[in-house]
């Protein structure tokens, strides 16, 4: 009997999860540290510590764009990997192409090359986000592990989490010892970490990365290149080369004229469907778009909230951990004595002169502008004395601690009603995580509140607070996954349909540096989470609209 015990054990889980868990840790630690700091190094004033110096409207517009086109190259990246690569090929392409983009936004500091980089990372994100995870599901797919699927992929997400995690503290190191730069390369460096223990645990995988041959029934590749890529593509360049801006600059109206030829095939699939696929289809499609609002506001941790933590949010750091913090570079200290500083605007906004050149002035550091009165009072005593804040980055590993410590939570909570017959179905759950990620908003409506509207900072736990609740929507939203696709989705077009998904992400996404380029059109910037707010409560009536029909379809489904 202890044998048989010691035997299922051994065979619970493949032998190449660890090593998968741990490349895709190291990637998304990568990933989600460039996003940590993106936006603040791109707004840096030129000639303080080494940053680019846009304004902030083009800083959420290149961030937007950024992320969006990370979720749309995993469709055409998939079907290449699927067909022509091969998964193995694929991750290495994708890992050291993101490895060099990474190393390269350290290195060069002039602008065609920082776009360089981005197109790298976005390129080799393509190759490698959607063939990682198709590997995992291979190796779940053999008989001694197919019962612990959902408990294999869950292990799996809790490395891309703790990569999430402990990436931006490294970027705080790193950035206060040594500079911008230096945090890049460290992303790289990442990167390659996680290519090494991939290559050591190829053996264990190398069996599960065969190509599927192509079957009858199948999308060809040469039809998603000929119906949706192309016709894209040349949408997008239309896009960005007509005179002047319709929705407000060249890279959002290339972005949303290429949306055009897509969104036009994805709703073509639904009109020239069987009547016996109608319904699923359509119910997929409907997902999609309420799911994009929640990417929306989501995806603004990393312009609009990394803003308010940077400027509205007291980052002192308590006296007794001040030189234990500062022992390891955990700490930036910035004295009250004036110095040459760029000038900036009520709102935070660096200002240029004629030339396009930072206007600078003899005064104290931008952080001190909206410090408390007491603050204040203490620091008039003692100029030369040094505050010490925590990194604004830092703020960014508020979410992913939330999803290491609420998943337990949220998981219980589903298995407590499922236990007495009550659990929702799917759909039901998403439009609860549309809801919640809605009040969230409301908590940051009352951080506003709280500061008088920015004249004075406030409390870090306001946004912790903010992070707590919107993590809480997006565990509920989170069966909105690649699995919700493949029960739905009719078995000849899953592929399209997992592209649908990750479209659906990246239209959010680019939303998402939109509406943040709106935050200066704010003067009170309660309107301006009140408008996010307004969004998902939206968002929520719609999918309360289709609940019904949704959750029929869900049962038909067997699901």
């Amino acid at each position: 009997m202890g044998n048989l015990k010691i035997d299922y054990m051994k065979t619970k889980h493949p032998k190449g999860l660890p090593y998968l868990f741990f490349t895709e840790m190291w990637e998304r630690f990568g990933y989600y540290l460039i996003l940590g700091i993106f936006v603040l190094y791109v707004i840096e004033p030129t000639g303080m510590k080494g940053g680019l110096g846009l304004p902030d409207k083009t800083a959420d517009d290149i961030f937007g764009t950024y992320i969006a086109l990370t979720y749309l190259t995993p469709f055409i990246g998939g079907f290449l990997a699927d067909r022509v690569l091969g998964y193995i090929k694929s991750i290495y392409l994708g890992g050291f192409l993101m490895a060099a983009g990474y190393i390269g936004m350290g290195v060069f500091k002039d602008l065609p090359l920082f776009y360089t980089s981005l197109a790298l990372i976005i390129i080799g994100n393509g190759f490698f986000k959607p063939t990682i995870s198709t590997l995992l599901g291979n190796l779940y797919s053999e008989e001694p592990y197919k019962a612990n699927k959902d408990s294999g992929y869950n292990i799996f997400y809790m490395g891309i989490n703790i990569g999430a995690f402990i990436c931006n503290i490294i970027a705080a190191f790193m950035r206060n010892k040594f500079g911008w730069g230096e945090a890049f390369i460290t992303a790289g460096v990442g990167m390659l970490i996680g290519m090494v223990i991939f290559t050591v645990g190829r053996k264990h995988y190398i069996h599960a990365a065969q190509m599927k041959p192509v079957q009858e029934g199948d999308t060809k590749l040469s039809e998603i290149l000929i119906k949706v890529f192309v016709p894209a593509i040349i949408a997008g360049a239309i896009g960005w080369f007509i005179p002047d801006n319709i929705f407000g600059s060249d890279s959002t109206d290339a972005f949303i004229f290429a949306c055009i030829p897509v969104i036009y095939f994805y709703a073509s699939l639904y009109f020239k469907a069987k009547p016996d696929e109608k319904a699923s289809i359509g119910a997929l499609l409907s997902v999609f778009l309420i799911s994009m609002f929640f990417w929306a506001v989501f995806k603004q941790n990393g312009t609009a909230l990394t803003r308010w933590a940077n400027y509205y949010t007291d980052r002192s750091v308590p006296a007794s951990l001040e030189k234990p913090l500062e022992g390891i570079y955990m700490v930036d200290g910035k004295s009250y004595e004036d110095k040459e500083t760029p000038v900036y605007d009520n709102q935070f906004r660096s200002q240029k002169d004629d030339n396009g050149e930072t206007k600078k002035e003899m005064g104290k550091d931008v952080y001190f502008k909206n410090i408390s009165p007491e603050q204040r009072a203490a620091l008039e005593k003692n100029p030369e004395n040094k505050v010490y804040l925590y990194n604004t980055e830092l703020f960014q590993s508020i979410n992913p601690f939330w999803v290491i410590a609420l998943t337990p939570v949220v998981v219980g909570f589903w298995a407590l009603l499922r236990r007495k017959g009550k659990e929702p179905l799917t759909p039901t759950k998403i439009v609860l995580g549309l809801f919640i990620s809605g009040l969230s908003c409301l908590v940051m409506v009352l951080a506003v509140m709280a500061g008088d509207n920015g004249a004075v900072k406030v409390s870090p736990l306001w946004l912790v607070a903010s992070y707590g609740v919107i993590t809480v929507g997006e565990l509920c939203l989170s069966p909105m996954g690649l699995s919700f696709v493949s029960k739905l989705s009719p078995a000849r077009i899953t592929a399209l349909m997992m592209g649908g998904f990750f479209l659906a992400n990246s239209v959010g996404n680019k939303l998402s540096g939109i509406l943040a380029s709106t935050w200066y059109n704010y003067e009170n910037k309660t309107n301006y989470f009140l408008v996010n707010f307004a969004l998902l409560i939206f968002a929520t009536l719609l999918g309360l609209s289709m609940l019904k029909r949704l959750n029929k379809i869900m049962k038909e489904k067997g699901h």
